[in-house]
């Protein structure tokens, strides 16, 4: 499959150390694009975003360290029906991301809820913004203007998939408006 994102360009911003390629032969619930992607291109982790990276089960034996509704009911939470089989990514500031396997969608829970927010159309446009995030970090450092980054990240982005930033409470319109407002 082709991809606008490729592995050099991860490895480019991210590094060797900090992108996971994930097996994913044989596994026939997840999309064979994210699949592939995963397999190919990687999932990078930074300190903004942490990826679940091990697939040893953290809580132990009788916990699925991969679906969300084991882990939510091991912390006694509630897990919507529809993302019982959606596959935990990671972290992305404070919201945990998650995979939908059939579909490829990328969804974000915020902190202290089991809402969820449509993120991201696929594992794609979510590596893309990454990548897009890690050069607004560097810049962040050389002290260029926030508002500037922050509009130069909104304008990339959202030129690839609009959808990060269509609902208020996605993790990057929170993470814009902190740049914006200097609490990085």
């Amino acid at each position: 499959m082709d991809f606008t994102v490729t592995a050099q360009d991860v490895t480019s911003v991210y590094g060797l150390d900090s992108v996971t390629y994930f097996p994913c032969s044989g596994i026939t619930s997840l999309d064979a694009r994210s699949a592939s992607f995963l397999g190919t291109v990687g999932l990078p982790t930074s300190g903004l975003f942490t990826s679940r990276m091990d697939i040893e089960d953290p809580y132990g034996p009788d916990v699925d360290a991969i679906t969300l509704s084991s882990r939510f009911t091991h912390h006694g939470l509630e897990c919507p029906p529809e993302s019982r089989s959606w596959w935990s990514l990671g972290y992305l500031f404070t919201s945990l991301l998650a995979l939908a396997p059939e579909s490829g969608r990328i969804y974000a829970f915020p902190e202290g809820t089991v809402d969820y927010i449509e993120l991201h159309r696929d594992i794609e446009s979510l590596v893309f913004a990454l990548i897009e995030l890690r050069k607004v970090e560097k810049d962040h450092e050389d002290d260029v203007d926030p508002e500037e980054l922050a509009a130069r990240f909104r304008e990339v982005v959202e030129a690839f998939d609009p959808t990060p930033f269509d609902d208020e409470d996605s993790p990057w319109n929170l993470c814009l408006e902190e740049l914006e407002h200097g609490i990085w």
